[in-house]
């Protein structure tokens, strides 16, 4: 299991507590932010020339950038709520390629397509499940990335749809034990929630996440339950 974040004191924290802090912490910044907007738009209507107006533009512009990146945050660490439909598993990899081709449209040349998985179906949300497996995309694209493409197969094993990625990387030192738990690597404008996300869409699924490195490739396996096998 993973470890419960500590405060001060050494006392473990409940996620639930740190999720419902993050919330309130988020919309009362934004109502703050919602006042900055207000005020910066009666300053436009004040300003006399078009040098004034543009600085203003700027930072009614900056204020919405930080409202923004404050609803990302909430909707990170948000309960996941799927509204499924059945969907065959062929197309929704077929899907995946084409989002990752406009997200991406430079590094996902490089990923080696597999897929054999006949006419099985998968009861998802689409929109949601596509959040999680382009998360991993994401991450394979810029963290560490060695030499070589990047690998993705699709295939149905012991009755389920099974996804595997093989990324080569440079190096890694981290721990693969409960992968995507949140909070682990932190840095500016990224808050180490992108996995936990992507495990909490893939759970909400009935779904499952696991990771390993085996020199020099890091490999992240996905198993979802099939169209006639989930609940």
């Amino acid at each position: 299991m993973a470890e419960s974040p500590k405060n001060s004191t050494g006392t473990p924290v409940q996620w639930s507590d740190v999720v419902r802090f993050v919330r309130q912490l988020s919309h009362d910044l934004r109502n703050h932010l919602n006042a900055v907007e207000l005020q910066s738009s009666f300053l436009n209507e004040l300003a006399e020339n078009a040098e004034q107006k543009a600085e203003i533009q700027r930072l009614r512009g900056m204020t919405a950038q930080l409202s923004g990146a404050l609803q990302r945050l909430t909707t990170s660490i948000a309960s996941v709520k799927v509204t499924e439909m059945p969907y065959k598993a062929a197309e929704f990899v077929e899907d995946l390629q084409h989002k990752l081709a406009a997200d991406f449209p430079t590094e996902s040349v490089s990923v080696e397509w597999t897929s054999v998985v006949g006419d099985e179906a998968v009861s998802i949300d689409p929109q949601l499940l596509s959040q999680a497996f382009v998360e991993l995309f994401a991450n394979a694209f810029k963290h560490d990335r060695g030499s070589g493409a990047i690998s993705a197969s699709a295939r149905i094993d012991d009755g389920k749809f099974a996804f595997t990625l093989r990324e080569p990387k440079t190096k890694f030192e981290d721990s693969t034990e409960n992968w995507g738990r949140p909070l682990q690597r932190i840095n500016q404008g990224h808050y180490g929630l992108g996995l936990h996300r992507a495990r909490a869409i893939l759970e909400a699924h009935g779904g499952t996440l696991h990771a390993r490195y085996d020199a020099p490739l890091f490999i992240t396996t996905i198993e979802l339950p099939l169209l006639h096998q989930a609940k």
